[in-house]
């Protein structure tokens, strides 16, 4: 079981995420935009849990998902980072991140593909 952190500004993109990778035995907190994401990956590691894996939509309004993934792995270099997005275009931001992105999900996926992906990103 690993900790996962989901940043998705769409509230039933959010819901579906969370509660397949909860069926899928993890353990998992969703947030609404890249800030909140960056304080409860703050908390997380203050507190001695912090995630294994970080689920991030890139387009997101007050922070979108390539900068939450810069800030994060600047702050979590261990922690495993996957982009999703349902806009090819922007694919083409995360251009230059591979040494930080494990993957890119595109839009719309299904259950099945979300957790094949997060299990491969987790090793």
């Amino acid at each position: 079981m690993a900790r996962i952190l989901v940043a998705e500004d769409e509230p039933d993109v959010l819901t579906f995420v969370v509660r397949a990778l909860r069926g899928a035995g993890h353990e998992v907190e969703g947030a609404g935009d890249g800030s909140d994401a960056l304080a409860a990956l703050a908390r997380a590691r203050e507190s001695g849990r912090a995630h294994d894996l970080l689920l991030t939509d890139i387009l997101m309004p007050v922070m979108d998902g390539v900068s939450l993934a810069l800030l994060a792995s600047r702050d979590q270099p261990a922690l495993r980072i996957m982009l999703m997005t349902g806009y090819s275009d922007q694919r083409e931001r995360a251009h230059g991140l591979e040494a930080i992105i494990h993957d890119i999900l595109l839009k719309p996926f299904t259950l099945d593909e979300l957790v094949m992906r997060v299990q491969s990103a987790l090793g």
